[in-house]
């Protein structure tokens, strides 16, 4: 279905039962789940589908081990078995990795061993395997680049790894394939009202201008940090003033290559020097470095690391590193806003304290706004909105548990035979959907990065790309991984979507956007 299509039946459709409000992983997994229980559903993002917080992830599918040292049993227990469930239904996207975190002094090995013994108790039957105490010489094997000086042993253990922004795509297409309605570029405006009550929202198409008031039995407010712009509008239609109830993080992230972190373990840094958790993660051919946890009031699309962000993630490297990568080592750098929820009576000024789990709203108007909440979570989250929906007499109950065991598009591949999310790009990435790629013209064309024309094609075709940044950022991973190499792309991706789809691809502005994924001192 075209983008056209796609405005033609929002134009014709009249009343959904659901209208989601924001396209990142609360968001497509509300749709979907939705749709999987035949519910009418129309999903309506601003930008991108999984443009904002849900592409800048650390790439983790995890139970949360800083969450089990803050004691939230009930929230780790929750994640571990939805890690299960995801890892099942996307294996194209999502496979176990394994953790070493290196021990300096003789204490740190039993003790935060024990810890992930328990870790791996909460896991129970969904465990991926057995943590190991390990040895001076074992670690070494294991993280080969790992600092030597004053090394005593480890600890391994094993979490999951994945793409955050094709797994959105995934959630994004396998909605749609259950009859739900996704359009990206196409913003909510305002919010309609008819005796107090919500009916409905008012939506523009970014691309044209064209503007349509559509009708909604549920409207659900998914907006990820920009949660708080709906609510206002709703108190305000209702004469009810709210509380801000987001208090926005920002996570910094930094990718070099490989070989500062060699091989197929991840490094796990459980305390530095500020008490923050420390990752470096192998993902698609390079190294990710992360992630800092620092307030921020403002809300951009396009956040900006500060300098002491930066600096605290390479000093941090490399006191864990022999040889530790520098500024001029950074290939690319990305910020991500995670939607912490702020207590009414908490200013956001301690994000580290704020919980991570997710909250549900029901308005007096009937407005449900979700956020909060981890990548890992999103089914179990969706369930829970639907479940709000149900007991505010918005919907009428259906059964739930449809997405438990519902693979996503792409996810038809046998069993052990998906590549590693830790390698290079290339089809592996399309899972059961690989063939169809390679039946487009290009597909032997290969532009850099693993990326071919096929695969620009095929995203203009079927995974709802419209700009050069739709491509090099979400539907191949360049921008995140090469920077610069994703630049020099930028011509001939747009040469291609202007003959796939004849719209402007935006050419410059990535060009724009790319060249602050690059190190430079610039302010925040």
């Amino acid at each position: 279905m075209t983008r056209e299509d796609a405005w033609n039946r929002l134009a014709s459709a009249g009343t959904f039962d659901v209208v989601v409000v924001g396209g990142g992983a609360t968001g497509l997994g509300v749709a979907l789940d939705a749709a999987a229980r035949g519910f009418s559903v129309a999903l309506l993002e601003s930008h991108d589908f999984g443009g904002g917080t849900s592409s800048r992830a650390t790439k983790l599918v995890h139970g949360g081990v800083r969450y089990l040292a803050q004691g939230n049993i009930a929230l780790v227990r929750e994640a571990l078995h939805e890690r299960t469930v995801l890892l099942r239904n996307a294996p194209h996207l999502a496979q176990p990795l394994a953790f070493v975190m290196p021990s300096y002094k003789l204490w740190e090995t039993p003790f935060y061993g024990a810890g992930l013994k328990l870790y791996d108790a909460l896991a129970g039957k969904a465990g991926l395997a057995p943590t190991r105490f390990l040895s001076r010489a074992e670690t070494l094997r294991a993280l080969p680049t790992a600092q030597p000086a004053g090394l005593k042993g480890g600890v391994e253990y094993w979490d999951g790894q994945f793409d955050d922004a094709r797994l959105a795509l995934a959630l994004a297409r396998t909605a749609e394939s259950k009859g739900a309605l996704l359009v990206n570029y196409c913003a909510v405006t305002g919010l309609r009202h008819e005796g107090g009550r919500v009916v409905g929202v008012r939506c523009e198409d970014r691309e044209t201008g064209r503007a349509l008031d559509l009708g909604a039995r549920c409207v659900i407010n998914a907006a990820g940090v920009w949660v708080d712009r709906l609510r206002e509008l709703d108190g305000q239609a209702v004469g009810r003033p709210v509380r801000p109830m987001v208090a926005p993080s920002q996570g910094v992230h930094v990718v070099v290559d490989r070989k500062f972190l060699p091989g197929r373990h991840a490094l796990m840094v459980p305390k530095t020097a500020d008490g923050r958790v420390l990752f470096g993660v192998p993902w698609l051919g390079k190294v990710i470095l992360g992630t800092t946890d620092t307030p921020r009031t403002d809300l951009p699309r396009e956040p900006r690391p500060f300098e002491e962000e930066l600096a605290f993630i390479l000093g941090e490297a490399r006191r864990y590193l022999a040889v530790a990568p520098t500024m001029a080592d950074v290939r690319s750098l990305w910020v991500g806003l995670r939607p912490l929820v702020k207590p009414q009576d908490d200013d956001g000024g301690n994000t580290k304290a704020i919980s991570r789990e997710h909250t549900v709203l029901v308005s007096r108007s009937g407005l449900v706004t979700v956020t909060g909440g981890k990548w890992t979570t999103y089914r179990a989250m969706a369930e829970d909105v639907l479940g709000r929906c149900f007991d505010a007499r918005l919907l009428v109950k259906a059964a739930g548990g449809v997405t438990t065991n519902l693979r996503l598009v792409g996810g038809d591949v046998p069993a052990g035979a998906a590549v590693p999310v830790c390698d290079p790009p290339g089809l592996h990435g399309y899972g059961s959907e690989a063939a169809k790629v390679q039946a487009l013209p290009g597909a032997g064309a290969e532009l850099g990065g693993g990326l071919t024309e096929a695969m620009v094609r095929f995203a203009a075709r079927e995974e709802y790309a419209r700009t050069v940044e739709d491509v090099l950022a979400r539907r191949s991973r360049l921008l995140f991984l090469d920077a610069a190499l994703a630049a020099r792309l930028a011509p001939v991706v747009a040469r291609l979507l202007r003959e796939e789809t004849g719209v402007d691809p935006h050419e410059a502005d990535f060009t724009t956007l790319a060249a602050g994924y690059l190190p430079q001192r610039q302010p925040a």
